[in-house]
């Protein structure tokens, strides 16, 4: 009897020799990976935040370092540890604990939101990969814990950039269902957002990882969609914020790190959210790159809300990311951007530093890395930049919270 199976052909043979060798790339880097990291956070390859310095963590709370000195003469606030100079060190969880102990006596020293203040979502979005919107939104989380907001950071990129950040490797570390996915799913295998929530090593900074997994909402939405009679909360615009609706007592501020595309994931983040941040990197193919996004928002946000979503924020900004000042072309970029967009775009910048690149070397923000770590200037420098365009988001949430700023 003769086969009715046809014989591969080269092209075939070819293809299919193509996907192992790639699939071994994958699976070598990714061995390579969990080698550096058990290197690099021995014996757990867990990572630690450091401690602070006495005037780092009396300017974090609000006071000076001499009535921190006298809150820890009087023992009403924990002792602080001494480091082989005899200078003190505050771990942040202690930072927390002062700024807790303060709110009690002292009005103004607690910023979690009060009654009537709405959770504010934060969605940092753009088209174009390589305009910082991961640092920008690891930066943003991480400034909102150290000044006391109970804050939440998700990760909606499959590639999970973030989720690494954060000293998780997503191929290792998460199973099925802990990502968001496993939160906005349309199956009976759906769990709750609070089962897949990690704690972070920043205190008071807790963690929705993701990895590939979350392409299967890419992929299951068009199915959905095509269905007949899916009722409103099926939609898929209204299930990152159901999602997130289900744990909001437990937070102040949480932090969307979108996808670069347009895909369903994105449009589910930015329905959810009370506030969008677009990045921008001060170039003109990425300028040009984010008007085509901006024409392809605002046809979908159109659609999206003939369907019944939101699109009505608190605040719309854009954030200049990885700006060199001394760079003609990108300060006329800059001020192009300004006069056209006036108030849209965030008064100050994000800086193209060293010190930032640096640090994401070793997987950590410069908000991890102490100031000894580089030269001074550089650290100063850098730092300035992220606290002004952090404090500037700040302001515009205390805002969007009806607060004095």
């Amino acid at each position: 009897m003769q086969s009715s199976a046809k014989p591969l052909s080269v092209r075939d043979t070819s293809v299919r020799s193509l996907t192992r060798l790639v699939e071994a790339d994958a699976e070598l880097l990714s061995a390579q990976l969990q080698t550096l990291r058990a290197r690099a956070f021995p014996p757990s390859a867990q990572k630690v935040l450091r401690k602070f310095m006495a005037g780092e963590a009396a300017k974090l709370i609000g006071i000076s370092d001499a009535y921190l000195r006298h809150l820890s003469l009087e023992g009403v606030i924990p002792e602080a540890e001494k480091n082989g100079a005899g200078r003190r060190l505050y771990s942040l969880e202690q930072i927390h604990e002062i700024r807790r102990h303060l709110a009690t006596s002292k009005k103004g020293y607690s910023p979690e939101r009060k009654e009537g203040e709405a959770l504010q979502v934060i969605a940092v979005t753009n088209f174009k990969g390589g305009s910082g919107k991961t640092t920008t939104a690891a930066h943003l989380a991480q400034y909102f814990a150290l000044r006391g907001y109970r804050t939440l950071a998700v990760d909606l990129d499959p590639q999970a950039s973030l989720s690494a950040l954060f000293g998780i490797q997503p191929e290792f570390d998460l199973g099925p269902n802990e990502t968001l996915y496993g939160a906005i799913r349309y199956d009976d295998q759906q769990v709750p957002l609070s089962q897949i929530i990690q704690k972070t090593y920043f205190a008071g900074l807790d963690i929705v990882p993701g990895n590939l997994e979350l392409q299967e909402f890419e992929h299951d939405t068009p199915r959905v969609l095509a269905e007949r009679g899916r009722a409103q909360d099926r939609m898929f615009f209204a299930r990152v914020g159901g999602a997130l609706q289900s744990v909001e007592e437990n937070y102040d501020v949480v932090i969307l790190d979108c996808p670069p595309s347009l895909g369903y994931l994105t449009l589910s983040a930015v329905c959810a959210a009370r506030s969008v941040l677009v990045t921008i990197h001060p170039q003109m193919l990425d300028v040009a790159s984010m008007s085509q996004f901006l024409h392809m928002t605002a046809g979908l946000f159109d659609v999206v809300e003939r369907a019944g979503g939101n699109a009505d924020y608190d605040f719309f900004r854009y954030v200049v990311t990885r700006y060199e000042p001394s760079d003609g072309p990108q300060g006329q970029i800059v001020g192009l951007l300004k006069s056209l967009f006036g108030e849209r775009v965030l008064t100050n910048t994000l800086l193209k530093s060293a010190a930032i690149s640096d640090a994401g070397l070793t997987k950590q923000t410069l908000y991890e890395v102490g100031r000894e770590n580089f030269h001074r200037s550089t650290y100063d420098r850098a730092m300035e930049a992220l606290d002004n365009v952090n404090g500037e988001i700040e302001d515009l949430v205390k805002g969007a919270w009806g607060r004095p700023v």
